[in-house]
């Protein structure tokens, strides 16, 4: 097992860093590392173990495909440049071959000569008529009159442009020169005179097949006959070049008549410079496979020719598309172009050629500043409305896009459809789902975690604008938040205050992460927006998207502890900065049980009040979604016991004051928590730590009674009282009926005594 901690600690670095494959396998190569061992741990494995390493061997595979992707692309320029080098290499040793062998043959041709001359002085008379009656019989042969003709039927051919019969003469004149050679039917100066010959015709036929291929007028087959037998004459790289640079010269001869206008659109141009260049890298990959098939050589010479042409075609696209779009925050113009560019590259990859990484590596800055734009656009657009937004919820009056279909704008229609928000939140929403339409290019250029980041700053930012919409938020906060001097319409009344949660609750909770689920490659296909299809969409959000939906929340949070902290201090304190809920109230309170009508301490009647306001209005805000606004309750409820619990001037007079906390003191204390326990419960927002904090808290105050020397639970009534007391206060501040329970007195302590025991807190309190 510890071995298996390890790997997976290994692995964190590969999988958050990025850090290379060789970091995560320092394990394996270790000299300790044990196979037996290893495999023994891994066999001990429980399932979410298992599941774990799973997940880490994946992790480690994408590391491993992304890191050797890395290594192709940052080596291949070396290797494509390193292949042409050795091509040319080879084409000058050939050139070297062939001038060495001629050399060879006119030193050899050379010696033959001086030996003839020396054998001919020595000879006889006889012999010396026989050899010249020979010579004259072979000069008047066929053979030598081939011979004297044929440089200059390779001259007639090459003026006369008939590349094919000049290429078999050659050939001709090369197997009648190696025949000559074995059978030494020549003499050395005529077999030097006729290897010259063809040597410089073939020289002059290259030449003049270049200069064809060079020209504008020169196409399709034209083209392809003269580079065929200019490779056929042995100097295929020369060919080869010629052929790429001949489709260049095309297509930029055919851009000329290509002329951008700041007031054209960045589509058509894009369309039409599309077609041009990557119809001809198709063109001449097409005509280079034919020709000189699949040498790896000439491969690599065409791959790196297109990825030039490729990256040229991306900076015109760039200057006179890209750039005014990505500036303005044309995300869709931006996304638009890309697409367009994408779908004829991709056609390429059927000849194979893979270029789209090219291309989606040099429009990406131009991409991801659309991007910043058209985030920052959204929200300053929001920002304005929300200077002038009056908190109050509404259907959108405009039309929008839902599930690939529009909604009607009619109070009637859009209930099915539609949100109540603000008419700022409207507006976010709106620009959110129109900006989502857009994403098709940022998932093939990997940009989506940055375009989640994004999205989630800017909703970071409206968050901040409706804490500052909050009367008496904390101006730091806002300011720490980059809002700076913005101006945002204030919340007065609570109905507004809620309606600030209502936007981002609804944004976080269901508008955005259902918008950003085009972000994941399930919603590539249509996406159905039924009660099922949701329903799997959640089970199947990506992890990224789960993480980003929870970060989302937590900025709400924040919205929702500011709403309920300046809700507690309005109850807690006055306009003048003095408390509502001090020791005093407790200490100072005398007199008879019998003779005090009992009740919750004003504070506490007035956080029942004002929890049932907004219990009614949250009723209607939060439809269909209870839970948010039950939650709501219950955290303003924690926030008002908490205080209570961590104000230690309270508890130190309680404690340590001038005057014990009284018998009568500690039953209204006693009575104010037991309040709180039965409203909350009754209003199902009593939390588990409200629970806990006011047994706190009432063990506490039992504490400090039992140090003066009385025992609290001799002094409480039952908690039967307490109850009663308690349900009569909520009926009566409720604005219900009172009910009659015969002659039961309900404010008397010393009423009749309820059989249920004694809460265990009171138990606790008085050991």
């Amino acid at each position: 097992m510890a071995s298996a901690k390890t790997a997976r600690s290994r692995a964190t670095p590969v999988k958050e860093n990025g850090v290379k494959l060789e970091e995560g396998l320092n394990f394996f190569k270790s000299d300790k590392f044990d196979a037996q061992s290893y495999v023994q741990s891994r066999c001990s494995l429980n399932e979410k173990e298992i599941k774990q390493l799973c997940s880490y061997l994946l992790d480690l595979k994408k590391a491993s495909a992304e890191e050797m992707r890395k290594s192709v692309y940052a080596n291949y320029a070396a290797f494509i440049r390193t292949s042409k080098e050795i091509s040319d290499l080879e084409g000058e040793l050939s050139s070297i071959r062939k001038l060495l062998s001629t050399q060879a043959a006119l030193i050899h041709g050379l010696a033959e000569g001086v030996h003839l001359d020396s054998l001919s002085k020595s000879a006889s008379e006889g012999s010396t008529a026989n050899y010249v009656t020979i010579s004259e019989d072979n000069d008047s042969s066929d053979f030598e009159k081939w011979l004297v003709e044929f440089p200059d039927l390779v001259d007639v051919l090459l003026a006369e442009r008939r590349i094919d019969e000049a290429l078999a003469a050659l050939d001709e004149g090369e197997r009648v020169a190696s025949e000559a050679k074995e059978t030494k039917t020549l003499t050395p100066a005529l077999l030097t005179s006729l290897q010259t010959s063809i040597i410089e015709r073939r020289q002059k036929l290259a030449d003049q097949l270049a200069e064809a291929a060079c020209q504008p007028s020169t196409r399709g087959n034209e083209l392809r006959a003269a580079i065929s037998a200019l490779k056929k004459l042995g100097d295929g790289p020369r060919a080869h070049t010629l052929l790429l640079n001949a489709h260049l010269q095309r297509y930029q001869y055919n851009m000329q008549s290509l002329r951008p206008s700041s007031t054209s659109y960045g589509g058509a141009y894009t369309a039409a410079l599309s077609q041009l260049v990557f119809s001809a890298i198709a063109q001449a990959a097409s005509d280079s496979q034919a020709i000189f098939d699949q040498e790896s050589a000439y491969t690599s010479e065409l791959v790196m020719w297109a990825t030039k042409q490729t990256e040229a075609f991306a900076l015109l696209v760039k200057r006179h598309a890209l750039a005014s779009s990505a500036a303005a925050g044309g995300l869709r113009a931006a996304a638009e172009c890309v697409q367009i560019a994408l779908g004829h590259c991709s056609l390429l990859e059927a000849r194979g050629l893979a270029l789209c990484p090219v291309l989606l590596r040099l429009f990406r800055p131009s991409v991801e500043q659309a991007l910043e734009a058209n985030l920052k656009r959204i929200e300053e657009s929001t920002a304005a409305l929300a200077a002038a937004d009056d908190w109050i919820l509404t259907y959108s009056s405009t039309t929008t896009r839902q599930s690939g279909r529009l909604s009607s704008t009619s109070l009637g229609n859009t209930a099915a459809f539609q949100h109540k928000l603000t008419s700022s939140a409207h507006r976010f929403n709106l620009m959110v789902q129109d900006f989502f339409e857009d994403v098709g290019p940022l998932l093939s250029m990997q940009l989506g975690g940055q375009t989640l980041e994004g999205l989630f700053q800017v909703f970071n930012s409206y968050v901040s604008m409706l804490i500052k919409a909050l009367p008496g938020s904390m101006e730091e906060e806002a300011d720490f938040e980059g809002l700076g001097n913005k101006i945002v319409r204030m919340a007065d009344t609570e109905a507004q205050q809620i309606a600030l949660l209502a936007n981002a609750s609804l944004l976080a909770d269901e508008l955005l992460p259902r918008a950003a689920m085009k972000l994941a490659p399930l919603s590539q296909a249509t996406y159905n927006d039924d009660t099922r299809r949701r329903a799997s969409d959640r089970q199947n959000r990506h992890p990224e998207q789960r993480e980003w939906k929870r970060r989302l929340v937590s900025s709400v949070d924040r919205l929702k502890d500011t709403f309920c902290r300046q809700h507690a201090l309005d109850l807690i304190f006055t306009e003048n900065g003095d408390s509502y809920l001090t020791a005093d109230m407790y200490i100072n309170k005398d007199g008879n049980a019998d003779e005090i009508e009992w009740f919750p301490s004003p504070i506490f009647q007035e956080l029942f009040i004002k929890l049932n306001r907004m219990a009614s209005l949250a009723a209607d805000m939060f439809v269909g979604r209870e839970r948010f606004a039950t939650l709501l309750l219950m955290r303003l409820t924690e926030t008002v016991i908490l205080w209570i619990s961590d104000d230690q001037s309270f508890w130190d007079d309680i404690e340590d004051g001038p005057r014990p906390l009284g018998p009568l003191g500690l039953q209204q204390f006693y009575l104010d928590m037991k309040f709180v326990i039965c409203f909350a419960s009754q209003g199902r927002y009593l939390s588990r730590i409200l629970h806990r904090v006011v047994n706190e808290i009432i063990s506490k105050a039992m504490a400090a009674f039992a140090s003066t020397g009385m025992d609290p639970n001799g002094e409480l009534p039952e908690d039967e009282w307490f109850n009663e007391v308690c349900q009569d206060a909520i009926e009566r501040l409720s604005g219900k009926p009172k009910a009659i329970n015969g002659d039961r007195e309900l404010n008397s302590p010393t009423a009749s005594v309820s059989a249920q025991s004694i809460s265990s807190v009171r138990s606790h309190g008085s050991s």
